[in-house]
C-alpha cells in the first residue's frame, strides 16, 4: 500500500513576501548574502592551483579620508579592501564580517564577460557588429535584431525589465533559472537558454535605444554567455576556471548555475574579500595572470575605457557612470556595481583597485543616495590622492 510522503517547499528558496525568497528579505538579507553560495540550488566551485601573493603595505591615509569614514561606519558596511600590484594598501571589516567570509558579488560577475569577449575578438571568433541572431538563430524577438555591441553596452530595449523597486520585474522571475528561488510550478525548471529564447520585443517598439541612457538588463549578460559558449566551442565552466587560475584566487570562486550546470554570468559569483581584490587586480594587469597565464584582451580593456557607452548613473552633478562592454566606467576607471550595495573599481592609470562589500536592508535592496556615496568614495580612493 502506497502512502504519501510529506514534504514542504524549501523555506529559504520559496517566495515568502514581496515576491522575494526568504534570503532576500530585508531582515534576512545580510546573512543571506553570505550564505548564497550554499543557498542556491545549483552551482560550481572553482579553486586555483597557484595563489596570487598579497603583501600588507598599509597606507593609513586611506582610512583618514572622510568618505571612507562615512561608508565604513554605515550599518550596511561589510568590508573595504584597497590594493595595487600585490600590495594591500587598506583593509577593514565590519565586526560581524571576516576576511575568510564569502559573499555574493552579484552583478560584478558580469565583468568576466569582458574577459571572455575580449579574448574571442583577439582570436577572430566574434564580430561585435553582427546581430545576435547571427550567432543564436533560435533567440527570440527581444534580441534577434540587436547587435552584439549594443547587448554588451546595455543599449537594447525589449520586454525584459530590471527594476528592483518592482518585485515582479523580469529579473526576479529570472532568479528561478539560476536557482535563487523556486519556480512557480516545481515541475517546470527552465534552463538559461529556454528562458532567454522566450524574451520578446516590446509591442510596436524596436530594439534600438534612441536615448543616451543605458537600459540595464541582466538577461543581456546571459545572452552573451550563450554566444561565448556556442561560438568559442569552450564550455563556460572552462572559461571561468581559466579566469580563476589566472587571478590566483586563494579561496573558492562559488558560481551559481542553471539546472544544466551553465554558469550564471549575470550575477552568480561569490568570493571572499581578498579574492574580490584579486579579481580587480587581474583587470589592473589587463588579463595578465599568475604562472604566466593570460585571459581576456589588453586592447579590448583599453578600448572599453575609451568607449563612451550610454549613461548608467549620475553619481555627482554632471558626472556619470557609463556602461560599455559589460563594465561601468568613468574617467580612468572601469568596474561594476552589485545589487544590494557592492562595487569593484579598477583605475587603469594608477592601477589602484578598491573592492567594497555591503548589504542594504531596504525593501528593494537599493538606495540611490547610498550608491552615489559609495561610488564617490571609491572614485576618490582609486585616483591615489591620499
Amino acid at each position: 500500500m502506497n502512502e504519501d510522503i510529506e514534504s514542504i517547499l524549501n523555506p529559504t528558496l520559496a517566495t515568502i513576501r514581496d515576491n522575494k525568497a526568504k534570503w532576500n528579505l530585508p531582515e534576512f538579507r545580510r546573512k543571506g548574502y553570505r550564505d548564497l553560495h550554499r543557498i542556491n540550488r545549483y552551482g560550481l566551485l572553482f579553486r586555483s592551483d597557484a595563489v596570487l601573493t598579497l603583501r600588507s603595505n598599509i597606507n593609513n591615509n586611506i582610512g583618514e579620508i572622510s568618505s571612507v569614514h562615512k561608508m565604513t561606519k554605515n550599518k550596511s558596511f561589510c568590508s573595504l579592501i584597497v590594493g595595487k600590484g600585490q600590495d594591500i594598501l587598506f583593509e577593514k571589516y565590519a565586526d560581524d564580517f571576516s576576511k575568510f567570509q564569502p559573499q555574493t558579488i552579484m552583478s560584478i560577475t558580469k565583468l568576466f564577460v569582458n574577459l571572455c569577449i575580449g579574448e574571442m575578438i583577439e582570436n577572430n571568433l566574434i564580430d561585435l557588429n553582427k546581430k545576435i541572431s547571427f550567432y543564436l538563430p533560435k533567440i527570440g524577438s527581444g534580441y534577434a535584431d540587436a547587435s552584439v555591441q549594443d547587448v554588451l553596452n546595455m543599449n537594447v530595449i525589449n520586454a525584459y525589465t530590471e527594476d528592483y523597486t518592482d518585485p515582479y520585474s523580469s529579473s526576479f522571475h529570472h532568479e528561478a533559472v539560476g536557482g535563487w528561488r523556486l519556480p512557480e510550478n516545481l515541475d517546470q525548471n527552465e534552463n538559461q537558454e529556454e528562458f532567454l529564447n522566450k524574451i520578446k520585443a516590446k509591442d510596436g517598439i524596436g530594439l534600438e535605444n534612441k536615448s543616451d541612457l543605458a537600459f540595464y538588463k541582466s538577461a543581456n549578460t546571459d545572452v552573451l554567455g550563450l554566444i561565448i559558449e556556442k561560438i568559442s566551442g569552450i564550455k563556460l565552466r572552462d572559461w571561468i576556471l581559466s579566469i580563476t587560475e589566472a587571478a590566483g584566487f586563494e579561496d573558492a570562486l562559488y558560481m551559481a548555475t542553471d539546472r544544466e550546470g551553465m554558469p550564471w554570468l549575470s550575477g552568480g559569483g561569490c568570493l571572499i574579500t581578498r579574492d574580490f581584490l584579486r579579481m580587480g587586480l587581474l583587470f589592473s594587469r589587463k588579463g595578465k595572470g599568475v604562472m604566466g597565464r593570460s585571459v581576456g584582451s589588453k586592447k579590448f580593456i583599453n578600448d572599453t575605457l575609451s568607449s563612451q557607452g550610454p549613461k548608467y548613473f549620475e553619481f555627482s552633478k554632471d558626472k556619470f557612470v557609463y556602461y560599455a562592454n559589460q563594465t561601468m566606467k568613468n574617467g580612468d576607471w572601469i568596474g561594476h556595481s552589485g545589487y544590494g550595495g557592492q562595487f569593484l573599481m579598477i583605475n587603469l592609470k594608477t592601477n589602484i583597485v578598491a573592492s567594497f562589500f555591503s548589504v542594504l536592508e531596504t525593501e528593494s535592496a537599493t538606495n540611490e543616495e547610498y550608491k552615489a556615496d559609495m561610488i564617490r568614495m571609491l572614485d576618490e580612493i582609486v585616483t591615489g590622492n591620499f
